[in-house]
């Protein structure tokens, strides 16, 4: 079985959540409800040799803080499973490089784009937001990690708790383009979460980013990944996700949701839709198999 996938990429039946077409998330329009998930598909077009990036409904690029960062120390990646850990770290050159140098490349490449942010502070979010601003207009919508350690509540992630998470929201207001809030399924608040954060001006909530994850390696008896622990994503978290989607959707049916968690075939990412998104993100899958997006798109259209 391959890494991220939950086995058969056939589609069983037809889609009733999709029927072709574009797709409206809050104000934003895309063509079609399939993007790339942050952290997988690089600042740029480093999977433009595998598909057309133009093809998809987006492009969310890695998140980037509003400065340089190195991220952590290796190994970054272990698989895990039926899915993989990653204690990336956010590594990232900073908003501002990424503007000059990395996005011009996507936008040249055809690519619908949807910048990621994070930060430590409140402060440091929202001066990454600012910098978004004179994005040109074929960056469509800002995602806000929040799933990142809040330096000011004791490294408690913003996205365990809901006025900091909304604190978040409101702070990036001037990135000047809709907010999709990223959050985590590692809280049993996650309603909460989601609708504190759509009070504050979220438009579209994003769920779920990896679950918190360690493993160690029987032959030195330490953790696989330099950080010690990491997050957990592909076919290990998808039911996780169904289930996140679902409720925050049945509690708040006029949220729009974009689902993510172990999407590797058109039915992984028929079952979000069915719980209720409006559109999927494609992650892990691209590690085994970059042309996983297309892939997942044409199964939905053609399935």
């Amino acid at each position: 079985m391959k890494l991220g996938s939950t086995g058969s990429t056939d589609l069983p039946g037809p889609v009733p959540s999709w029927r072709g077409g574009p797709v409206r998330i809050g104000s934003v329009s895309l063509a079609n409800p399939v993007m790339t998930a942050s952290g997988t598909a690089g600042y740029g077009t480093e999977l433009a040799r595998y598909l057309d990036l133009g093809a998809l409904g987006a492009v969310v690029v890695k998140s980037l803080a509003a400065f340089e960062w190195g991220g952590n120390p290796p190994p970054r990646l272990s698989p895990a499973g039926a899915g993989m850990l990653n204690a990336v770290g956010l590594q990232g050159p900073g908003v501002e490089h990424w503007l000059n140098h990395g996005l011009p490349e996507l936008l040249d490449a055809g690519a619908t784009v949807v910048a990621s942010i994070w930060g430590r502070t409140v402060e440091e979010y929202r001066r990454a937001a600012d910098l978004l601003a004179t994005a040109p207009a074929g960056v469509v919508a800002v995602e806000v990690n929040l799933s990142c350690p809040n330096l000011e509540g004791r490294d408690a992630m913003f996205a365990h708790d809901p006025g900091r998470a909304a604190e978040v929201i409101a702070a990036t207001a001037g990135c000047e383009r809709p907010r999709w809030a990223k959050l985590s399924a590692n809280t049993d608040r996650i309603v909460d979460v989601a609708a504190a954060v759509a009070e504050a001006g979220a438009e579209t909530v994003t769920c779920i980013n990896t679950l918190l994850g360690m493993a160690f390696d029987p032959v030195t008896h330490r953790p696989t990944l330099g950080a010690g622990g990491g997050g957990l994503s592909g076919a290990s978290i998808h039911p996780v996700a169904v289930r996140a989607v679902h409720d925050v959707h049945n509690a708040l049916p006029d949220l729009p949701i974009i689902g993510v968690g172990g999407v590797s075939s058109g039915w992984d990412a028929t079952e979000l839709l069915l719980a209720g998104a409006t559109a999927v993100q494609v992650g892990t899958a691209t590690f085994a198999d970059p042309s996983a997006p297309l892939r997942v798109l044409q199964q939905l259209r053609h399935g």
